[in-house]
């Protein structure tokens, strides 16, 4: 099982308890899944493919591909080209990446000083950027070409104070105090 599973049932669930003022458990805020997205554009059918592998060892989970819904000729793009990839993460899978990223990827960033409290949506969920995916440890030589991503928290909180309460339990290191 999961590390940070555990320590959510024993020790963040009576915490969130306390800080939340819930009065039932089951209305404890939690995690539900986590959506890593990376558009990678137009780029070779040779970067595609690594760009895909590199998702694929960082989810441990094979990526779904989004293609281009219409044509622009401005940006060379035409319907049906790849240009992104996305992993949806639940059960063991979500809680060992949520515990990877945020203990060993996240400090990895050179002049890190938190991730930005600007990420909540107004629904409980938080959506955070990273410029490049090459953090993760997955990745130490493999890695060849540089994209970020996007990752997105869904929590089953209704509110932004409560993903918050949620995601500081479980270490996420917030810039400044908001």
């Amino acid at each position: 099982m999961a590390r940070l599973k555990d320590e959510y049932t024993s020790r963040m669930v009576p915490e969130l308890v306390q800080k939340l003022g819930v009065t039932n458990k089951m209305l404890v805020p939690r995690l539900q899944k986590i959506v890593i997205n990376m558009g990678f554009g137009i780029v070779s059918k040779d970067d595609q493919k690594s760009l895909v592998d590199e998702l694929m060892a960082i989810t441990g989970q094979k990526p779904q591909l989004c293609k281009a819904k219409k044509s622009i000729s401005n940006f060379k793009l035409r319907e049906g080209m790849v240009i992104g990839a996305k992993v949806t993460l639940r059960g063991e899978r979500m809680w060992e990446f949520a515990d990877r990223l945020i203990s060993t990827a996240l400090p990895r960033i050179r002049d890190f000083r938190g991730v930005s409290n600007r990420g909540f949506d107004g629904r409980g969920n938080y959506t955070m950027g990273l410029k490049e995916h090459s953090i993760f440890p997955e990745l130490v030589d493999a890695c060849t070409a540089h994209s970020g991503m996007d990752i997105t928290f869904v929590t089953s909180s209704t509110d932004n104070k409560a993903c918050k309460e949620l995601l500081n339990s479980m270490g996420m290191p917030f810039a400044g105090r908001n």
